[in-house]
């Protein structure tokens, strides 16, 4: 049964200012929808997608002078200026409203999206073994931003995530090696790109089909500093209640994990290689001096094919969040700032039109009744 936000709900006991339930969020729709396609037709030749790609040798790593590569936006002349200012001043970011607030210890903030995509030829997913690979989208904010209503502007900044494994780390005993596949990407490139499906030929097994990515969840996150690690902070907005599908990938309410990028100087671990490595700016690379590894900054993941290492955290946030001892006086602690990042997101996704499915694609600027519907259960 699908279940929209004018269905009955469980209001909190704490109310906000307006009436509603602090913390309180959507009810979902499990119901399942297949994705569009995009048919390519290569001549015979394997979809080059990072789905299909096998691990190959390490390349060279070049000089290390690459620049950070442009984000994909489009501005032409005055009035492509005019449309992004037009863009910023509808997004429900409100940068400078948390100026002076927030812990210096938050590296960065910002939206997270989790997708699945099923195996080659399997749409829904019916169990943990139908899922082919997990992804995390990373929407990156304005350290002093808030959140009002409505959807977030496409800053063509987002980053995709992929997670070589059907499910997340959920304790120190497992470590993913995760990497970049998409850097300041637009919302449209991760809809053409990502999001959606596509069939391909290859000589031996003709034509194949790759699913539609499905979303599993969406919330607020943070990359936080606790001296010498980095943490992925995460609460879950959306769905209100997790799923047996949330479950089985490791989703937590409020979860991190420990994040240390990989030096690309060194050989990678056994099976882990990837054709190129990231082309860090020398700036990025000194950094890394003769370690092998290093805590990750926000800066690293602005590259594609950086590799960095997920490490589960059985305690939740509880690390990740702890505060400074050289915090200064009048910023919260980092505890403080995820909830309210937290409930500014449920209050911001509760005013967008529709069920979950419609609310997190129409914040990625995607048409929900294209592609699979948020999945709670197999």
């Amino acid at each position: 049964m699908t279940t929209t936000r004018s269905g009955a709900k469980v209001e909190s006991t704490t109310k906000s200012e307006n009436g509603e339930g602090v913390g309180s969020k959507h009810q979902l729709d499990t119901k399942t929808l297949p994705g569009s396609k995009r048919t390519k037709n290569e001549d015979g030749k394997k979809q080059q997608t990072i789905e299909d790609t096998i691990p190959s040798p390490t390349e060279a790593y070049g000089d290390g002078t690459s620049q950070l590569p442009t984000n994909g936006k489009e501005k032409n002349g005055k009035n492509g200026l005019a449309q992004e200012q037009t863009d910023q001043q509808n997004s429900a970011e409100q940068e400078g409203a948390r100026e002076g607030v927030v812990p210096s210890n938050i590296l960065e903030k910002g939206i997270i999206y989790f997708f699945i995509r099923g195996r080659v030829g399997i749409d829904e997913p019916s169990s943990i073994n139908d899922i082919r690979r997990s992804y995390i989208v990373l929407r990156p904010l304005a350290k002093d931003a808030k959140l009002g209503e409505g959807t977030i502007d496409d800053a063509g900044n987002s980053r995709l995530i992929a997670i070589p494994k059907k499910v997340l780390p959920v304790s120190g005993k497992d470590r993913w090696i995760a990497f970049v596949e998409k850097s300041q990407a637009s919302f449209k490139t991760l809809k053409d790109e990502f999001i959606s499906a596509s069939d391909y030929k290859t000589k031996t097994a003709g034509v194949r089909h790759t699913p539609a990515a499905t979303p599993v969840a969406e919330g607020i996150y943070a990359i936080t500093s606790t001296g010498r690690e980095s943490h992925l902070a995460y609460m879950v907005t959306l769905p209100e209640n997790l799923g047996e599908v949330q479950k089985e990938i490791g989703l937590k309410e409020k979860g991190s994990f420990i994040i240390s990028t990989r030096n690309p100087q060194y050989e990678p671990p056994k099976g882990t290689a990837l054709p190129q490595a990231p082309e860090y700016p020398k700036r990025i690379q000194d950094g890394f001096r003769s370690l092998r590894w290093v805590a990750t900054q926000p800066e690293h993941l602005d590259y594609v094919n950086t590799q960095f290492l997920l490490v589960g955290e059985s305690s939740g946030i509880q690390k990740a969040a702890e505060p400074q001892k050289d915090q200064k006086d009048g910023q919260e602690d980092p505890i403080e700032e995820l909830e309210k990042l937290e409930d500014e997101d449920t209050r911001r996704m509760k005013s967008l039109q529709g069920d979950d499915s419609d609310a997190i694609f129409e914040d990625l600027h995607v048409r929900a009744q294209d592609y699979p519907k948020l999945q709670t259960t197999f």
